[in-house]
């Protein structure tokens, strides 16, 4: 038996990917599942991993795809009693996304919340778990606090605006087009700012009478550490995912002493599945019901056939989207 599958075939640009016919996946192991995707999340680390610079985990699929949705197919040994065939879930993964089946741990699955599609719900378990893990778990960003989001119109923009205006949190943005900056504001966003033509930091002290934001989520890194930390109010948190801005840099750490501040960083693809499983449970606890109340819903900018997994990642590059980017086996 064999199944589709995006193979990288060497590293390099998006014409790397490569649709092909791969062996068929092994049956599921102890507490895991099979899944029949129905549709796959592409992600920023996806594109990364296509140029060879995020290797996956050892053990992991060599094929992409971080999140996906679909039917349950078969179960392992000693998968929670809750797991069905024939159940529909999205799952957060370790890779193998783009391809027609998946291999999941049973603690990585979630229910599609009622009210979403099948295929839009791909679009969700890799931007609430990381927006989740990182400045509610972790920086435990609380109702009445303020935070600034950067790249306000990415997948995990739109979640991240989203879930803190439910929870009752003032949400800056940054983003880099009139057109994103709209999309920001209707999502609930309530200062929108354009990094191209407004300094963010001066914006920012602005609207706060010169205090600063409780918490900052970056994807830019070393080229946004200083200005990130002046963002910062007093016991502020700044919390780094992505390095799209580069890995070093020289900062001025008398402001953290001053405001005592903290920087975290931290990615989801390299914990293990006890800590994984726990983050996919907070965001059935805590992110669930909003989705289902209609509060929190999956921003889907564009959908491709696995075929044509190159033009999404041409697509992903360009950073005109606004929301999830998927891939349809």
């Amino acid at each position: 038996m064999t199944m589709k599958a995006v193979v990288i075939s060497s590293p390099g640009g998006p014409e790397a990917l490569e649709v092909r016919e791969v062996e068929d996946l092994p049956a599921p192991g102890d507490g895991e599942v099979l899944v029949k995707v129905a549709a796959a999340g592409v992600n920023r680390a996806d594109t990364v991993q296509r140029q060879g610079k995020y290797p996956p985990p050892p053990g992991a699929s060599l094929y992409p795809g971080l999140e996906c949705s679909g039917t349950i197919l078969a179960l392992g040994p000693n998968v929670p009693p809750r797991w069905a065939v024939g159940d529909q879930v999205c799952a957060l993964l370790t890779g193998g996304g783009y391809a027609e089946k998946v291999v999941v741990p049973a603690g990585q699955l979630l229910p599609v919340p009622e009210g979403v599609s099948l295929t839009d719900a791909a679009g969700l378990p890799e931007v609430a778990c990381t927006v989740w893990s990182t400045v509610f778990m972790t920086s435990h960003l609380s109702p009445g606090e303020s935070f600034l989001i950067h790249g306000g119109s990415s997948g995990i923009g739109t979640f991240a605006i989203q879930i803190a205006k439910h929870l009752g949190i003032k949400v800056f943005v940054t983003a880099g087009s009139e057109e994103k900056l709209a999309a920001c504001k209707d999502l609930g966003a309530d200062v929108c700012i354009n990094y191209k033509t407004e300094d963010f930091v001066a914006r920012i002290k602005e609207e706060t009478d010169g205090k600063g934001v409780d918490v900052v989520l970056d994807n830019i890194g070393g080229s946004y550490l200083q200005r990130n930390l002046n963002t910062l109010a007093v016991d502020g948190r700044l919390f780094i995912i992505g390095f799209m801005g580069g890995v070093v840099t020289e900062v001025n750490l008398a402001v953290m002493l001053a405001r005592r501040l903290t920087v975290q960083a931290a990615g989801l693809r390299n914990r293990d599945i006890t800590n994984k499983a726990q983050i996919v449970s907070e965001v059935e606890k805590n992110v669930w019901p909003a989705v289902v109340l209609g509060k929190v819903k999956p921003v889907v900018y564009k959908t491709f056939p696995l075929s044509e997994a190159a033009e999404s990642h041409k697509l992903m590059e360009t950073s005109s989207h606004i929301g999830k980017i998927l891939l349809i086996p």
